[in-house]
């Protein structure tokens, strides 16, 4: 029968293991259930758009086919590598060193390209509301293939420059076995925090700002248009409804973004981020993995063509001949 002190260690017939912290069962098993949960919900939502998107040929636009699928899939991966992380909760890495960095390495690539991603959808909306005669010119497929390479190719260079030296020794700074810990240098942390965080937020909200004035104003600009006609006041309800919407989706994307990667970037700003074990890190990460799971419901959810094409890979009548061609839209 197992001590007491055998049982709190994460490899109990090693001396050198590290201790478990000391938590209720009950609060231990509602946090897995709550992770596993999001993690699945994750996988399962962001799978659903990238089958959509892929399958149905009237959703083959350089927006849809290049920006939100890389999101997708990106977030696909964030909510699979979620499993990982679910182990740290007990406070115990059961996966070794090499998997503790490359774990870290995967998990910063696919955040990253997730926020970059979101900053060509938001420049793609602000050509496209902005500077609508234009857009058929400035965004064609070849260019957002351009820029989508672009950020995922920076986003796996730049952090795996940063994480270089926990990649060359994994476990260099580990104190015992059972711990995953990594440490960036505090130079090129700073520098990850400008690009991966304040560069991209500023530039999404700059833009959205934009879009949002100038669909605000088209809207009023409409409305009194057709107030001044004389047509049915139900028309002038629609411009109206149809200017809140505006203004509700927009506020939507900015607020969930933020409240989803704040936490994390400033843990990383009072030095939380460097011991991945310990539960403020735990709890800012689960936060800003969160975004992964709301990115589908938000940039997804609102158009009526997914709901169309969920209940057809549901149903399973994309297996049917010639699905790919059925009208969604």
């Amino acid at each position: 029968m197992k001590t007491l002190e055998e049982a709190e260690l994460c490899f109990p017939h090693l001396n050198s293991s590290c201790r478990k912290p000391m938590r209720p069962h009950s609060l231990s098993m509602l946090t897995y259930i709550l992770l596993s949960s999001i993690s699945l919900l994750t996988v399962i939502l962001n799978l659903l758009v990238i089958i959509s998107i892929s399958h149905f040929r009237q959703l083959h636009t350089p927006t849809n086919l290049l920006l939100l699928l890389s999101l997708a899939v990106s977030d696909f991966f964030v909510g699979f590598l979620m499993f990982f992380h679910m182990v740290l909760i007990d406070g115990c890495w059961l996966f070794g060193d090499l998997m503790c960095a490359l774990y870290n390495v995967l998990i910063y690539i696919n955040t990253s390209a997730s926020i970059g991603t979101m900053v060509l959808i938001s420049v793609d909306r602000y050509v496209a509301i902005c500077e609508p005669l234009h857009y058929a010119n400035k965004v064609t497929q070849k260019r957002v293939q351009v820029c989508n390479c672009l950020c995922w190719t920076c986003s796996a260079f730049l952090h795996s420059l940063l994480l270089k030296e926990n990649l060359e020794q994994p476990g260099r700074y580990n104190s015992c076995l059972g711990e995953c810990i990594i440490v960036v240098n505090y130079i090129a942390g700073i520098a990850d925090l400008f690009f991966s965080f304040i560069g991209p937020v500023t530039v999404i909200i700059v833009l959205y700002m934009r879009v949002f004035v100038v669909a605000v104003t088209q809207a009023r600009a409409m409305r009194s248009h057709i107030v001044a006609l004389p047509l049915k006041r139900s028309v002038t309800v629609t411009a109206k409804r149809s200017e809140l919407k505006a203004a509700r989706n927009l506020g939507v994307v900015i607020v969930v973004f933020l409240l989803c990667i704040c936490p994390f970037f400033s843990a990383i700003l009072t030095g939380q981020d460097t011991l991945l074990n310990a539960s403020t890190a735990v709890f800012v990460t689960c936060i800003f993995y969160f975004n992964s799971l709301l990115n589908p419901v938000i940039y997804a959810f609102f158009y009526p063509w997914f709901r169309k094409s969920m209940k057809f890979i549901v149903t399973l009548k994309i297996l049917q001949p010639g699905s790919y061609m059925t009208n969604i839209m």
